[in-house]
Formats: structure tokens, C-alpha cells, sequence
């Protein structure tokens, strides 16, 4: 009988699987006063829904032996966007939803095994606003949120933001033979890809100038601005960076624009983010997103419904990060408790009945202690706040 868990999941211990569901309710907190309420969709879903028309890979997901094909769900954007066109079609726009749960998908190792990953993931989806008022709302939901995880300087949160159009328009020039090509190269960021592929010069020049286009949003504007033109892509781009950029700088969140950026999914064909923090050995992706009107629309009877942008967190990834002695993931110890005497259990667990009527957490000593020492002892071992002695026929210690 095999001893560990499956590569790609790990078994939580009671404090790891308790800030994991801290984070979780510091996230919630932000996402209710924010006028967003929870819904929560199904961990399994058709094939058809999960590779939302082609822009999750199959070789992502888990399927599942069936009479139809399913799988288990990759992320949750996709199965809330469904829900959003059908159920929830009626319900006034916008829908401002969040969700909480495991996501899995289907990696291949280095080794060329193939492997499942479980992720524990919290976010949120505005559907039914196309304009940047929405996206720009969306990155200052995000910004609120990451303050709740109390972040350190030492993690040196940085943005980094890109836009589907950007590229678009960085690849119109381009020969349409070329253009496959060229694209992964840019998103590869692999300047020797991009210099195996017959272009003309001034292209090519251009092209390796953007594989370094990234840093301050202003800086990157402008040099689009003279490769691109003055554009209303580029207009909209600035107007919601300079709206979130007063929150990030206060936050310490730095902020990097990269035209070249791409996602791990092509779910996405507006605005895209992700969120990186600087842990102990390496950089980490902490949060991503961006908008994907055309995924709404595939699910959406009312084209001009078809509107949607969100983001997730990676629960895990968090916690890790943190580590176990952040003070916004601490929580507070039970009480050890037992009593002497032949009626010792009724007293102990009386006893605990007003704790936890008080807002106290406490638990029960389930054999007998000779003295309050000894229950001290126990309540160590254990990890509890403290011991709560009810000798017989004497006073609660």
C-alpha cells in the first residue's frame, strides 16, 4: 500500500489546512464589502465548458471515465461564465461573483510523466461591463485584496500587466505566414526564435526592441506610442493605470507593463495581470487575470452581455509565501480543560460550555489528570493556549 500522496498534492496538516482557510476568509471579507456575493460551481463539468472553445489546452485537463465527457474543473471562470449565461441570464447586469475551491489540472513533468496538481483558489468575476470601468475596478478590488494578506517589503509585490491588443497590434505588420511564429517568440520572450524567422530588417529590430519593452507604465507607453501611434488602445491603457497607480504605489505594489505578456490560458483577449512576489528562492505568481468578453459571449444569448473580467488567487502559493508565523494567519489556541472527582467530565464539559459561549475556544481532556500541573503539561504538548484545572470541589484554575 503506497504511503504518500499522489505527485502533485500533499497531505495538509490541521494548522496548514487553518491559514489556508484564513486566507480564504480575510479574501472573502474584501470581496463582500465590495458588493460581491459567493456562488459555487461545480467541481466537474463537460469537456465542452472546461476548454472554453479551445483556449484551455486538453492536455490540461483531468477527465473523468464517464457515459459523457467530463472533467475536473482547470480554474473557475469558465464553469461561472456558463452559469452567468444561463441560470443566472435574468439577473441584473453587473454580476459581481466570487468562488472559493480546488482546481486541477493535468501537467507533463520534466521527465515526460504526466501528473495531477490540486490548487486551492479564491477570486472573483465582474460580467456585463465592457468598458475600462470594470477592468480598472477589478485591479483596485485586486489591490484591496492583497493589503487583507499583509505582505512585507521583502516580497516586493510587483503588477505586471499586459494587453491582448498590444500585441495584436505589435503583430499586424507582420507577413500573416509569419505571424504564428513571431508570437511565440514574443510571448516565449526567445530571441533566437524570433531571429530564425525571415523578416524584413526594420521588423526585426523592431520586434527585438519590444522582446525588452517592460518596466514603468509610463516609459513602456510611450515608446508604444512610437511604435504604434497614437492609438485609443494605448489612451484606455493609460487612463486605467494612472487610476490604480496612487493604491499601488501606497500599498508598495509596484507596477510593470509588458506588451508581450500572455498567460498561461488563452481565455483572455483584453486587459491581462498577474501578481508576483519575491519568496524565499524564487519568485512566485500569487494572483493572475485579465478580461474575457468572448468567452461570456460564448455562453451569453444577448451580445451585449458579453462582457467579463476577473481574477484568482493561489490559496497555497499564499500561505506558503507567508509562512507560518504572519500575524493575519495566526489564530488563537483552544483551552485544555478537564476536572477531578467522579462528576469531572460533566463539570469539564460544562466548563466548556461557557467558553465557548463566550467566543473561547476550548477543548476536552478525555482521560484523567492528577493535578493541574499535569494537565499543564498535556495543554504544551498539544499546543494549547493554556490548562483549565477544575479540581474537585474547588475553583476552576
Amino acid at each position: 500500500m503506497a504511503l504518500q500522496p499522489a505527485a502533485g498534492v500533499r497531505d495538509l496538516n490541521p494548522r496548514e489546512v487553518e491559514r489556508q482557510r484564513r486566507l480564504c476568509e480575510l479574501l472573502a471579507e474584501v470581496y463582500r464589502l465590495w458588493g460581491y456575493q459567493e456562488v459555487a460551481p461545480p467541481t466537474i463539468e463537460r469537456l465542452d465548458t472546461l476548454q472554453a472553445d479551445g483556449a484551455i489546452p486538453s492536455r490540461a485537463l483531468v477527465r473523468l471515465a464517464a457515459d459523457e465527457p467530463l472533467g475536473l474543473r482547470p480554474e473557475c471562470t469558465a464553469s461561472i461564465a456558463r452559469a452567468a449565461g444561463t441560470r443566472l441570464a435574468e439577473k441584473p447586469r453587473p454580476l459581481r461573483l466570487w468562488a472559493c475551491g480546488s482546481t486541477y489540472r493535468s501537467v507533463i513533468s520534466e521527465n515526460a510523466s504526466l501528473r495531477i496538481t490540486e490548487d486551492l483558489q479564491s477570486g472573483v468575476e465582474l460580467l456585463g461591463v465592457a468598458s475600462a470601468a470594470a477592468d480598472t475596478e477589478l485591479i483596485h478590488l485586486l489591490l484591496a485584496a492583497v493589503a487583507s494578506l499583509g505582505l512585507e517589503v521583502k516580497h516586493q509585490p510587483t503588477l505586471l500587466l499586459g494587453h491582448q491588443g498590444l500585441l495584436s497590434g505589435v503583430l499586424q505588420p507582420i507577413d500573416p505566414e509569419h505571424r504564428p511564429g513571431v508570437r511565440r517568440a514574443l510571448t516565449d520572450l526567445d530571441p533566437l526564435a524570433l531571429a530564425g524567422i525571415q523578416l524584413p530588417e526594420p521588423q526585426r529590430l523592431a520586434l527585438q526592441a519590444l522582446l525588452a519593452l517592460r518596466g514603468t507604465p509610463q516609459d513602456v507607453l510611450a515608446a508604444l506610442r512610437r511604435q504604434l501611434g497614437c492609438i485609443e488602445l494605448l489612451d484606455s491603457l493609460q487612463s486605467i493605470l494612472e487610476g490604480v497607480a496612487p493604491l499601488a504605489s501606497r500599498q508598495g505594489v509596484r507596477l510593470q507593463l509588458d506588451p508581450t505578456f500572455q498567460p498561461h490560458f488563452d481565455l483572455y483577449d483584453g486587459l491581462v495581470f498577474k501578481l508576483v512576489c519575491q519568496g524565499p528562492h524564487a519568485p512566485v505568481e500569487i494572483a493572475s487575470g485579465g478580461r474575457y468578453d468572448a468567452l461570456v459571449g460564448r455562453f451569453s444569448r444577448d451580445p451585449t452581455r458579453a462582457a467579463g473580467t476577473g481574477f484568482a488567487f493561489s490559496i497555497e502559493t499564499i500561505a506558503d509565501l507567508l509562512g507560518p508565523g504572519s500575524p493575519r494567519l495566526a489564530t488563537t489556541a483552544p483551552w485544555l480543560v478537564a476536572a477531578a472527582g467522579a462528576d469531572g467530565l460533566l463539570r469539564a464539559l460544562g466548563r466548556m460550555a461557557e467558553l465557548h459561549a463566550s467566543g473561547e475556544p476550548a477543548e476536552l481532556c478525555p482521560w484523567p489528570c492528577q493535578d493541574e500541573t499535569e494537565l499543564e503539561a498535556i495543554a504544551e504538548r498539544r499546543g494549547c493556549r493554556g490548562a483549565v484545572w477544575l479540581p474537585e470541589g474547588g475553583v476552576a484554575g
